[in-house]
């Protein structure tokens, strides 16, 4: 990981533990913004590339999770606001919101966040990993 990150150019510290079978990696830098990118696209593509690159070499696979700056938490208590926030916007408008595109990850944590409400429904839109996200009411409340 830190072979990878100083080939790009980035002063970092990384710091590993293990939770539930999982490698968690928490890297702490200069740059974390650029290793973040936008809406964390860019680590995103990073776990990827370290769990493919890890898992080659191995003999049993096991999965990375890769955090920067503690992006990861913030971003879901973000999501879950959000989705919280919308999902009253369409049971007040009457209204289903369509909103997105979202990784796989981000549309799991929005659909869990919706679930517990029974005058709700969610659904994924699109093809490929980036899809969107449709959030209807079921009843309209008054």
């Amino acid at each position: 990981m830190l072979g990878l990150l100083q080939r790009m150019g980035i002063e970092t510290q990384v710091e590993g533990s293990i939770r539930e079978g999982d490698l968690y990696l928490e890297v702490k830098g200069d740059e974390e913004g650029i290793l973040i990118g936008k809406h964390g696209r860019t680590l995103e593509s990073l776990q990827l590339l370290i769990n493919r690159m890890v898992n080659k070499q191995v003999k049993k696979p096991f999965r990375i999770i890769l955090d920067i700056a503690d992006y990861k938490k913030r971003r879901t208590d973000s999501l879950k606001k959000m989705a919280s926030r919308l999902g009253e916007n369409a049971k007040r408008t009457g209204s289903a919101i369509t909103v997105g595109p979202f990784s796989a990850h981000d549309r799991r944590i929005i659909h869990m966040t919706l679930k517990e409400d029974p005058s709700l429904t969610t659904e994924s839109l699109g093809e490929g990993e980036w899809k969107k996200i449709k959030i209807t009411p079921t009843s309209h409340e008054q």
